[in-house]
């Protein structure tokens, strides 16, 4: 009995000890996975902490208080950083993913006439400003992910209904940044000094061309007139004289159109039903005794008839600019190329599709430095260093549809007249050539917008061509772009028209 007794006491203990030292396995190996997690966190916190001497609960709670510093320095900074955005000379706003203003500061706020916001309480960008070009900017900055710019006037809107015809306005310009989470950031800039700045620059301009035109016409018509009573040694430097005073009259009339169109855009235009194929051919036309200097050739690619609805004068200036500068630079014996097609654009602002004109005008020239792209329509901007001229003799006129053939060769010399006359030949309805007219009155049959032979023979760059090209293009709510074509190398410039559905643009 007392064998049996003692047989299951040492069965017990035996137990208790194997579970002892199961339980104390256990103990070790979680102190262990305890000691390697720990001190991957000490040494993610702090590289030198983790290579002291001490024990690891030191190192772990020296490096806690490491981070409790550092996030203290940082929520310093952060504090630094709010209070420069909140003294900066330009408004800053910020808003969450459901487009409450969660943070502004004092400029943004006198901006956009926010008076009653607390930081602590955040509120709808809606109810506090009412700007739909602000809340698109927001959309468009984060839909983008990147960040985005633009430029719109802004109404200060006021709760008083008398003073609504008092209400003041603002062209700001917006700089959209994405943020984690959502979140936008718009730093705003006020342009009213600087569109004062301009509109005083364009007054000063416009005031020194009206005061220049009146003696340039006078000395143009003393030049003129003594051009015929001279001898041939001394007609040389009246002739020099005339050239330049044409030069100064064109620069002058280049600044007043340009000013002409900037007040009354798109309200000046005088539309019509135009042929935009005719009104091509029209403008190379005059423009042929600078085309024949350089063995030019004009290619065109598109529908013989194209319609729009455009201010025909000013609709022919832009081609007459585009062509000019694309001769210009254009190398002798090479061709211009001038397309034209109708394509479908959607607009996802209105969700809608609309039919549009692009017109190509693309040269085999040295094409513009990248560095000039954005800038080739701004006023008096040239790249003659990189755009060579070259001289040439004899161009033609080439013309292509996608089904016919049109060729027109340029006659050696001019009759006289102007630029010479197109006829129809009998035996092919479809085969244009210019002939000499005797009698005819220069292109009767097409439009005549353009100067005179001479002063194309005599104008020179300016550097207002383009920026006019743009300033005419948008006030026919279109628009205009330059690159360089990756086929020539040459200078690729675009020009956008809209449509209207309601009338027969194409015929083919």
């Amino acid at each position: 009995m007392p064998s049996a007794i003692a047989i299951a006491v040492t069965v017990e203990f035996l137990g208790f000890l194997l579970g002892l030292a199961l339980g104390l396995a256990l103990l070790g190996w979680y102190r262990l996975r305890l000691n390697q997690r720990l001190a991957i966190l000490a040494r993610d916190l702090q590289s030198e902490i983790w290579g002291s001497p001490a024990s690891l609960t030191s190192r772990l709670t020296l490096a806690i208080a490491y981070q409790k510093q550092l996030s203290q320095q940082l929520e310093q900074e952060v504090e630094t950083w709010k209070q420069v955005l909140f003294s900066a000379p330009v408004g800053y706003l910020q808003v969450d993913e459901d487009n409450q203003l969660t943070w502004c500061n004092a400029q943004a706020r006198q901006i956009l006439g926010i008076q009653q916001w607390e930081s602590s309480r955040p509120r709808l960008l809606l109810e506090l400003v009412r700007s739909y070009e602000l809340d698109q900017l927001i959309e468009q900055t984060r839909d983008a992910q990147q960040p985005c710019d633009s430029e719109w006037v802004f109404h200060l809107s006021s709760p008083d209904p008398v003073s609504i015809s008092r209400q003041s306005t603002c062209p700001l310009r917006g700089y959209g940044l994405p943020l984690l989470g959502g979140q936008v950031g718009v730093f705003l800039e006020n342009r009213q000094e600087a569109a004062t700045l301009a509109q005083q620059r364009d007054r000063w301009i416009s005031d020194v061309a009206h005061e220049l035109k009146t003696p340039l016409t006078s000395i143009r018509l003393v030049a003129e007139t003594l051009q015929t009573r001279l001898e041939p040694p001394l007609r040389n430097w009246i002739d020099r004289l005339l050239n330049e005073a044409i030069r100064l009259s064109n620069l002058v009339q280049d600044l007043l159109d340009l000013k002409q169109i900037e007040r009354g855009a798109p309200y000046c235009l005088n539309l019509g039903q135009l042929n935009l194929a005719e009104l091509i051919q029209s403008a190379w036309l005059s423009l042929e005794p600078l085309a024949r200097k350089k063995h030019v050739q004009l290619s065109y690619h598109g529908p013989e008839v194209v319609l729009i609805q455009a201010d025909g004068p000013r609709l022919f200036r832009v081609l007459l600019n585009l062509l000019d500068n694309s001769i210009r630079y254009s190398p002798s014996q090479e061709a211009i190329r001038v397309q034209v097609r109708v394509q479908e654009v959607a607009f996802k602002a209105t969700e809608s599709v609309e039919s549009q004109v692009c017109l190509e005008v693309i040269d085999s020239g040295p094409g513009f430095p990248e560095s000039a792209l954005p800038y080739v329509f701004d006023r008096f901007y040239q790249v003659d260093p990189s755009r060579s001229r070259q001289s040439g003799t004899s161009p033609s006129l080439e013309v292509q549809t996608p089904v016919t053939r049109i060729k027109v060769p340029m006659p050696e010399k001019s009759n006289g007249l102007g630029s010479p006359t197109p006829t129809m030949h009998p035996g092919n309805p479809l085969e244009v050539t210019i002939s000499q007219a005797t009698t005819a009155s220069p292109r009767r049959e097409l439009h005549n917008f353009g100067p005179s032979e001479a002063e194309v023979q005599r104008s020179g760059s300016s550097g207002l061509g383009l920026a006019i090209v743009r300033q005419i293009v948008e006030a026919h709510q279109g628009s205009v772009s330059a690159n360089n074509h990756p086929e020539t190398g040459g200078a690729w410039l675009q020009v956008f028209l809209p449509c209207q559905q309601s009338h027969p643009f194409i015929k083919s």
